[in-house]
């Protein structure tokens, strides 16, 4: 019996001891043990718990996941483990025993059946403190979207770049012709960029690029479009659900807003003295053959034209 006494209290210091809380329960859902970890991290001591009912405890408990692991453990000697992701803080735990200024704990829950010889079933509740390990998930998942926004993002403008524009033109493809809808792109171009570049300097250029992206980017205000730097001073539009009608007029009103800026450019060789742009359009329609490199094709021929006609103009390629 000495042994055996020994044993129970080496037994009950151990699960004293241990970093994690422990709760055992019998079969009437009776609080039979409530080691430190639990009084350290609750509001609760063991002596005002002990003997109580685990649902008088924690009401809020009696019809969540953990209720029916409970029941499985002392029923159907069935293990559970409570997904941290479905249930990250059950209990009201606080890292230091208070709530007040304080998030609660996150937990890791396993609810164990214990078998005694000649007693009836027991179980036992284990929580472990995972507040670290999702505040470092959490972290790593928000640095994760910080690198991919930047991966898919243009340096200089901050608007979509070209790995961007070419993911989301296969993308966009894909859905127009699941869809059986149009797809029309835009390629816009900067007229006399580098003449600009070179009489005001490269730094007033990447302030030019700026302006003019911004203003091009503010013009789309479906989530489905995208404008992206497609290279230099060329930018291209997106535009899913749309016709070649709608492209056309989208286009022009690009056209006419860029010219707005009133971005003086003393070196257009023409009577207009600030920027503007031309504009390419090539629209896949639903009855045609997808293809992206034939869509871009066609709108980059489109620009050569507007270029070559004059600048500061839209033209259309058929497909």
């Amino acid at each position: 019996m000495p042994d055996a006494l020994h044993r129970l209290a080496l037994l009950e210091s151990i699960i004293g001891a241990v970093n994690l809380g422990a709760i055992v329960l019998d079969e009437q859902h009776r609080i039979v043990l409530w080691n430190h970890w639990m009084a350290r991290h609750s509001v609760c001591r063991a002596g005002a718990v002990l003997g109580q009912d685990f649902f008088a405890v924690y009401p809020e408990l009696r019809h969540k996941r953990i209720a029916s692991a409970i029941t499985q453990a002392l029923r159907d000697n069935f293990q559970s483990l409570l997904s941290q992701t479905l249930h990250k803080a059950p209990f009201p735990l606080y890292t230091h025993g208070t709530a007040e200024g304080r998030e609660r704990m996150q937990q890791a829950i396993a609810v164990t059946p214990i078998n005694l010889p000649g007693s009836p079933r027991h179980c036992l509740i284990q929580i472990n403190d995972v507040t670290i390990a999702v505040g470092r998930e959490k972290l790593l998942r928000e640095q994760t979207m910080v690198l991919r926004s930047q991966t898919f993002a243009d340096g200089l403008t901050g608007i979509a770049n070209r790995r961007h524009f070419d993911v989301a033109i296969e993308k966009e493809m894909r859905r127009a012709m699941r869809t059986g809808s149009p797809l029309s792109l835009l390629m816009i171009d900067i007229d006399h960029f580098k003449d600009y570049n070179d009489h005001y300097g490269h730094q007033q250029g990447d302030d030019c690029l700026i302006r003019v992206a911004a203003e091009l980017a503010a013009m789309l205000q479906r989530p489905t479009d995208l404008l992206a730097r497609y290279g230099g001073e060329e930018f291209a539009a997106i535009l899913p659900d749309t016709d070649a009608a709608q492209a056309l007029r989208m286009a022009e009103t690009i056209r006419q807003h860029a010219a707005g800026l009133r971005i003086p450019h003393a070196k257009t060789g023409n009577d207009l003295k600030h920027i503007t742009v031309s504009i390419g359009i090539a629209t896949q329609h639903p009855q045609q053959q997808p293809a992206v490199a034939a869509l871009i094709g066609a709108a980059d021929r489109a620009l050569y034209l507007a270029k070559g006609a004059g600048r500061n103009r839209v033209m259309v390629q058929p497909l």
